[in-house]
C-alpha cells in the first residue's frame, strides 16, 4: 500500500522549505494529489528524487562573518551567493544557511547544520563565497569530508574583498590569545593587552 507524506514532511526530508515542495507539486517536478483539499505526496515519488531519477539539484550557499557588527556584509555573502548559484546552476534548489562566528571555531551551528545536511545526501554542492569563509584553517580536510559524502565544495569566488583583512588580524588575536593562556599562564592578562593594543593600530 503506497504511503502519502504532507508537503513539510517531504521539506524535512529535502532540507528545504515546504513552500519550496508546493512549487516543485506546481512546476510538475514531483507528482502529487489533492486530498481535502491539501496535498498528499506519494512515498515512491520521494524515492525517486533520492535514488536520482529525475532529482533535482540542491544546493547549499553557506555565507559567514566573524561578529554581528558585519551583518551587512553578511547578505552582501548572501545575495552575492544566490545570482552566482542561479547564472551557474538554473534553476535548481536553494538552502541558504549563514554563521556569525570565527572561522577558527569547529562548533558554528551552520556548519554542524551543513555536514548534517550533507550527511543525510540532502545536498549535492556546497557553494561559499570564499575559502575561509567555511574554515580559517583545515579547508582541505572539510572538503574530503563532504566529499566523502558525495557533496561538492565549490569556491564562488577566488579574491578576497579588502576589508576581509580585519577579520583575518582578529582571527589572529584569537589565536595567539588562546596559545597565551597556555604558555604564559599568570603573565596571560600582561600579553593579551600586549596584542590588543597592537591590533588597535592595525
Amino acid at each position: 500500500m503506497e504511503r502519502y507524506l504532507t508537503p513539510s514532511e517531504v521539506a524535512e526530508i529535502f532540507g528545504m522549505s515546504r513552500s519550496g515542495v508546493i512549487k516543485w507539486i506546481r512546476e510538475g517536478k514531483i507528482k502529487a494529489i489533492e486530498i481535502n483539499g491539501r496535498w498528499r505526496i506519494p512515498y515512491s515519488e520521494v524515492e525517486r528524487l533520492l535514488s536520482g531519477g529525475g532529482r533535482l539539484k540542491q544546493i547549499a550557499i553557506y555565507a559567514r562573518v566573524s561578529s554581528n557588527t558585519q551583518k551587512d556584509n553578511l547578505e552582501r555573502q548572501l545575495n552575492a551567493l544566490r545570482e552566482w548559484v542561479k547564472k551557474n546552476y538554473g534553476d535548481v534548489s536553494v538552502v541558504e544557511i549563514k554563521d556569525v562566528g570565527s572561522g577558527l571555531k569547529e562548533d558554528r551551528r551552520g556548519l554542524k547544520k551543513l555536514i548534517e545536511l550533507a550527511r543525510r545526501k540532502q545536498i549535492d554542492a556546497v557553494v561559499i563565497a570564499y575559502k575561509d569563509r567555511l574554515t580559517r584553517f583545515g579547508f582541505n580536510y572539510l572538503v574530503e569530508l563532504f566529499k566523502a559524502y558525495g557533496v561538492d565544495v565549490v569556491v564562488a569566488f577566488q579574491e578576497e574583498p579588502k576589508d576581509y583583512m580585519q577579520e583575518l588580524v582578529e582571527d589572529f588575536v584569537e589565536i595567539v590569545k588562546s596559545f597565551a593562556s597556555r604558555i604564559y599562564g599568570h603573565k596571560y592578562e600582561k600579553v593579551v593587552k600586549c596584542v590588543e593594543d597592537v591590533e588597535k593600530d592595525c
